[in-house]
């Protein structure tokens, strides 16, 4: 199970996170786009390392690059007179891979921070990959090209959720199935969007668009099934079948599919 982890968090570092940036308009984002392998590179090798100080010294450098991204969260935050739900989604997707970060300097030590054994320590460095940078930055990407109600509650649901399951992750069961709830709200509606949006692109882009769009349908339901389990009597999937469906399918079917598309869409809009 492990393995497949390191190989979705590897996609996450070295694709999903440079991809996204090249999507959004955020001062500084580009020089830290060029640079970015500089950081990410060590922290995939961190990955496959045995744990230990040089798997501990790669994550850290890892860590670093993602911190400065959580910078240029606050220094945005701060430039602007208000807070829109764009800027709400961009910057939850700009501070989610210091989380995820944090959790791999931690489980490289094989220190439990905050208690949490090793195991849901490499989870978490894969989710606030995904659920956290990947949703959220599609979350912008939505409300930036669809000006509705949906999107905007799309762009604020998503952020949402992904911090309550975290809160969740403290404070219990019941509260991380809230968060569940929200988050697959927000995601829906994300997904919605991107359907809506590909009956205009040209085809390609439309299977990416539907795809990922689709992929959200299931995964979701499998995320609530898990939260739910976790609080009442009912049946839910095995946590090495989660990773195998929930986390390969939103990794590859959403997260990467999607953001190929609106690679697209960006760069037809920018050739017309």
């Amino acid at each position: 199970m492990l393995t497949l982890v390191h190989l979705v968090v590897s996609l996450g570092m070295l694709v999903i996170v440079p991809l996204g940036l090249s999507l959004v308009e955020v001062s500084g984002g580009t020089t830290v786009r060029r640079w970015w392998l500089a950081a990410a590179v060590p922290g995939v090798l961190s990955l496959w390392l045995s744990r230990g100080a040089l798997s501990i010294t790669l994550a850290s450098i890892y860590l670093a690059g993602t911190l400065v991204l959580a910078v240029l969260a606050a220094a945005d935050l701060v430039r602007r007179k208000r807070l829109r739900a764009r800027e709400v989604a961009l910057h939850t997707a700009l501070l989610t891979p210091s989380i995820a970060a944090l959790s791999l300097v931690a489980e490289r030590s094989s220190y439990e921070l905050f208690g949490f054994n090793l195991t849901v320590l490499s989870l978490t460095v894969a989710h606030f990959h995904f659920a956290g940078f990947a949703a959220a930055l599609v979350a912008c990407l939505v409300v930036e090209s669809i000006s509705n109600q949906a999107a905007t509650a799309a762009a604020i649901s998503v952020p949402l959720g992904t911090g309550i399951v975290l809160l969740g992750f403290f404070l219990g069961d019941p509260v991380e199935l809230l968060g569940a709830a929200v988050l697959t709200a927000g995601m829906w509606l994300v997904g919605w969007a991107m359907w809506r949006r590909s009956q205009t692109a040209d085809r390609t882009t439309k299977v990416l668009l539907v795809v990922s769009a689709s992929t959200l349908v299931v995964t979701m339901v499998l995320a609530l099934s898990w939260a739910l389990g976790h609080v009442v009597a009912t049946p839910y999937l095995p946590l090495r079948w989660m990773v195998a469906t929930h986390g390969l399918a939103n990794a590859l079917g959403f997260a990467l599919c999607g953001l190929l598309a609106w690679r697209r869409l960006k760069e037809w809009d920018e050739a017309r």
